[in-house]
Parts: structure tokens; C-alpha cells; sequence
């Protein structure tokens, strides 16, 4: 999933360099933490956030195949 999320990223930015996507696991859940350059930041989140909806919906969906849930955030 970090993997499919970091890929996604890096093509939708002018930075793919900087995108960081951190991972932290738990029993059930898994929390995505993507970190990007400032002037990114717009593109990722979307015109109304609608792009980082679209992922974490995707993210959902991977997740729900593993039987867990994930969380997708993104850093400042």
C-alpha cells in the first residue's frame, strides 16, 4: 500500500523527489503519513480535497482486501 500511494504521488507532483510517505502498522489499522514540498501541497490535496479523497478511497478499498482499515494523512 505505501508503495502504491508514494507511486501515485510522485506522478501527480513537481517535487517526486520529496514525497515521503511514512508507515505505521498497527493490529488492524495502518496510518499513511505522506510528507511533500510546500508548492505540492495544492496538487495532492485536490481542487475541495477531492483528490486525497480519491486516494483514500483507494487506500480503503486495498486495505478492506487485507482485512484491515487505513488511514491516509498528509503532513504539513
Amino acid at each position: 500500500m505505501k508503495a502504491f500511494i508514494e507511486h501515485t504521488l510522485q506522478a501527480l507532483v513537481n517535487h517526486p523527489e520529496q514525497v515521503v510517505v511514512a508507515e505505521i502498522l498497527g493490529r488492524q489499522t495502518i496510518i499513511l503519513e505522506v510528507r511533500c514540498h510546500p508548492e505540492d501541497m495544492g496538487r495532492i490535496i485536490g481542487k475541495n480535497g477531492k483528490t486525497i479523497s480519491a486516494l483514500r478511497v483507494l487506500l480503503t478499498s486495498l486495505a478492506a482486501k487485507q482485512k484491515r482499515k487505513a488511514v491516509l494523512e498528509v503532513a504539513e
